[in-house]
């Protein structure tokens, strides 16, 4: 059964979520603190499928979570941002530090489990279509096999979902890809966020690419392409 990390402060909303999620056959670990959350997250051992993280925390911010999840050994573990905040900017900062998708509250428990499944279907399949499959492009490669990004030999540090989109450009060297495209082919046909998602996940590539990161080209009002038109 997959495993989910749940963290919400609020009992009677954690109780609910944690009895829907076991419902529906996962195996659930619900915290109220990020402390806690953290510490069973760092433990020796600890296997993890997907992470519901509460923005608004009585000890600490929820995105502390998210940075300290992306900076670990589990960098890679798929993030769910749930919060009360309906700020675009709370939304958009989520994106930027790695979240792979948000949940606005108050929000029903179907759209909860199928944001769940979506993101657990995705990862399942980028995982049994990777094996023995190295790309290149200029200056940078990407292993599938061993989810491993270089550019000029120099490991680059990225998460599951941007692992996804620069092999996703890489596959589809110098043609214009369109937002609701890579959405379609990165997020997976159920995705149901906004295409706002590419652009935070864009802009963490690059810089996590360096100079090579120019090759991601932007193309105005229609998407992106991974170098120019020769």
């Amino acid at each position: 059964m997959p495993a989910i990390l749940l963290l919400e402060d609020d009992a009677d909303i954690r109780s609910g979520m944690e009895q829907h999620l076991k419902r529906e056959g996962f195996t659930v670990s619900a915290y109220a603190t990020g402390m806690d959350a953290l510490k069973a997250i760092q433990a020796p051992g600890c296997k993890l499928d997907v992470a519901l993280l509460d923005l608004t925390l009585p000890d600490m911010d929820g995105l502390d979570v998210l940075r300290a999840i992306r900076g670990g050994r589990m960098r890679a573990l798929p993030v769910v941002l749930v919060t009360a905040r309906n700020e675009e900017i709370d939304r958009i900062l989520g994106l930027e530090l790695g979240a792979d998708d948000y949940i606005s509250k108050p929000f029903s428990v179907r759209e909860m489990v199928a944001r769940v499944r979506a993101i657990l279907r995705r990862a399942a399949f980028i995982e049994d279509t990777a094996h023995g499959q190295v790309l290149t492009f200029g200056p940078i490669m990407v292993d599938l096999d061993m989810h491993l990004a270089r550019v000029d030999g120099t490991p680059a540090d990225l998460t599951r979902r941007e692992f996804e989109l620069l092999a996703y450009f890489i596959k589809n060297p110098r043609r214009v890809l369109g937002r609701e495209r890579i959405l379609q082919q990165v997020w997976g046909l159920e995705y149901l966020g906004e295409s706002r998602t590419i652009d935070a996940h864009v802009r963490r590539v690059r810089s996590k690419l360096g100079k090579a990161g120019d090759l991601i080209e932007t193309v105005v009002g229609v998407g992106y392409r991974l170098g120019s038109i020769e």
